[in-house]
């Protein structure tokens, strides 16, 4: 028999993933019923391709040292749906959620079945005010214009990048995607960006204007400069919109996060001109402290486990850059499943060159590609293919042939690397001395 946890989860998995149409008619209706808790504190709004994630899990870690009561939602979770919302760097209670689904489900619209996304916005902006706090970090799930969290106003919205995805709802054209992603700017609210492709950025450009947005773009209005180190642990210099702050440093690996760390620092430029309590003394351990699980993650095993997501090119590429480095005369074996909706021949290609062991596999999503069909494309560049469908037997086998010294890289979708974390919990995996 479920438990009353299990039992809301059971009944929001049901949920259809989108909608019938995109829109906003049923989060605003919801949150209505709800009293508008998205009122009761301010908020920052991150919406782009990549790094999103790192750059909210940084901003609410930052405005926690600085002794903000703070609230992140995220998407998606790796191993539990509590990961999408928490308070103070803590992941929701159980009872949290049941309280914050019941509360939602109270005010649920009859005549339109919310989406699962819907229904967990909903939940994550009611948790936050019930917690009591004072900024809540946002991260869209899918676009922005139509995302679920657009209902916001926010004090700060951050576009961190733009590359083709969800072209079935998004847009066959980085413009096209630029524009879905540009519509969290909101009339006089200052936003950071990093898009740099001149179609995009002139979209981005356009629509701040129209809306009287102040616009500062990373490479123009704020840049960062790495200082010597490895690709893991290297520490930089920020030259701002009104500071310049040196030995920054990040413990989020690859440098590809170097980006990522200045579009957090010029919000939290934008967050001091606007007269938020934040300083210096605030931000570099705020930086230091972030943990982004699932991200270039390395547990110190025997052998060492790499899990990173890179669910699309632009993340298997930065892998790929990270590996080459990092993984540089060790035996890398790589336990890769891929989404159907993503350039999967060529992000197999950016990473299985890296490699010397190719386990294929598939989450359990329907949106999954047989991992036959991974393992073929694989076998184009090497004979050391395998395919295991079950992503903790593909985990088990990886630890079998790779050797002490080696690196087992998880990869290809979020999904897999959730199973895999998930599977590696109930395993007694020796740990590096």
């Amino acid at each position: 028999m479920e438990n009353a946890y299990d039992k809301c989860l059971t009944e929001m998995f049901s949920l259809r993933r989108f909608g019938i149409k995109l829109g906003l008619d049923i989060i605003d209706g919801m949150l209505e019923g709800l009293g508008h808790p998205e009122k009761s504190y301010s908020c920052i709004h991150v919406a782009g391709t990549n790094g999103k994630g790192s750059i909210a899990s940084a901003l609410a870690a930052i405005l926690h040292a600085a002794g903000h009561r703070v609230g992140l939602y995220t998407s998606p979770h790796l191993v539990r749906f509590n990961e999408r919302i928490c308070i103070n760097n803590t992941q929701i209670s159980d009872r949290g959620v049941i309280e914050a689904y019941e509360a939602v489900k109270a005010v649920a619209p009859k005549d339109r079945e919310p989406t699962f996304f819907e229904y967990s916005t909903a939940m994550a902006l009611y948790a936050f005010a019930k917690a009591g706090v004072n900024w809540a970090v946002i991260e869209t799930g899918m676009g922005g214009r139509l995302d679920a969290t657009n209902i916001l106003s926010p004090e700060l919205c951050i576009i961190s990048n733009v590359s083709l995805e969800h072209r079935l709802y998004l847009g066959n054209t980085v413009a096209q995607i630029a524009a879905e992603k540009g519509g969290i700017i909101k009339p006089n609210i200052p936003t950071v960006t990093g898009v740099h492709q001149k179609s995009a950025i002139e979209m981005i450009e356009n629509i701040a204007a129209e809306k009287k947005a102040p616009l500062f773009r990373r490479g123009s209005d704020f840049r960062v400069r790495r200082k010597n180190g490895t690709d893991g642990n290297f520490k930089f210099t920020y030259h701002g919109l009104d500071n310049k702050w040196a030995d920054l440093h990040s413990s989020l690996r690859g440098i590809h996060q170097l980006d990522n760390a200045a579009l957090v620092l010029a919000g939290c430029e934008v967050l001091m001109r606007k007269g938020v309590s934040l300083s210096f003394e605030d931000i570099k351990p705020g930086l230091e402290n972030v943990r982004w699980p699932g991200r270039l993650e390395i547990l110190e095993t025997r052998p060492e486990i790499l899990i990173d997501g890179a669910h699309n090119l632009i993340a298997a590429r930065r892998l790929a850059a990270f590996l080459s480095d990092y993984g540089r005369n060790r035996k890398v074996t790589l336990v890769i499943g891929i989404l159907d909706d993503k350039p999967y021949k060529a992000m197999l290609k950016s990473l299985v060159p890296l490699c010397d062991h190719i386990i294929a596999t598939r989450p359990v999503i329907e949106r999954s590609l047989p991992a036959s069909t991974l393992a073929g494309i694989a076998m184009e560049m090497t004979d050391q293919v395998e395919v295991i469908d079950d992503v903790s037997s593909a985990v088990v086998r990886a630890m079998e042939v790779t050797p002490e010294t080696g690196i087992i890289c998880i990869a290809g979708s979020l999904y897999v690397a959730g199973e895999a974390i998930a599977a590696l919990e109930g395993m007694s995996v020796p740990v590096a001395v």
